[in-house]
């Protein structure tokens, strides 16, 4: 039975690092430790997704998630997950996450971007505009993930209108520059289209 500490870990580490911890392991039973109930839910969730077994026990302040992992429903879930493959879009039209204080809408976006380069299945586009093509331009704290997204397959288009209002035309350092026929023209084919 393998143990791992996820306590301390903001999220969604813990998530990722349980991830990372099934993929590893073939079956058998895994036990995660967390510190907070919403650690425990979203952990707890993800193996659910995964076709795996989860029992909760707390102790004191802690969670303990012991995570059985069977090969066959391992198999019956990536069938089900293969069939339902779908082109996912994504729209972003600001450079912060949410509304309200500018540091966390700041701060959520970068883990937005950061979780889905840890993601299996990427999304088909990131389409960025209004302040979102801040995002990926010079000076963007977030520039990096964009580019590993992009690396990993995943098309980044920047509204060209949103660029010249911003005067970033000539500061775009990843993904390509976009209409607005061509962005609701993706947008209308996307099976899935996610707005964070």
């Amino acid at each position: 039975m393998k143990e791992i500490d996820c306590r301390g870990m903001s999220c969604p580490q813990p998530v990722i690092t349980t991830k990372q911890t099934l993929e590893e392991i073939k079956e058998g039973e895994l036990v995660v430790i967390v510190d907070n109930p919403s650690s425990c839910g979203n952990v707890e969730r993800f193996a659910k997704s995964q076709g795996c077994d989860v029992k909760i026990e707390k102790k004191g302040e802690d969670f303990y998630l012991y995570i059985n992992k069977t090969t066959a429903k391992v198999e019956d879930e990536k069938i089900k997950k293969d069939e339902k493959a779908r082109k996912v879009v994504i729209y972003i039209n600001s450079d912060l996450l949410g509304s309200g204080d500018e540091a966390l809408g700041s701060f959520l976006m970068k883990s937005f971007l950061k979780t889905l380069l840890d993601l299996e299945k990427k999304p088909d586009r990131l389409i960025l505009i209004n302040s979102g093509v801040k995002l990926a331009s010079e000076g963007s704290r977030v520039l990096e993930h964009l580019i590993s997204l992009s690396e990993a397959g995943v098309e980044i288009v920047s509204c060209g209108t949103c660029l010249d209002f911003y005067k970033l035309r000539e500061k775009l350092k990843v993904g390509t520059i976009s209409n607005m026929y061509d962005i609701i023209q993706s947008m209308i084919e996307a099976d899935r289209l996610i707005q964070p």
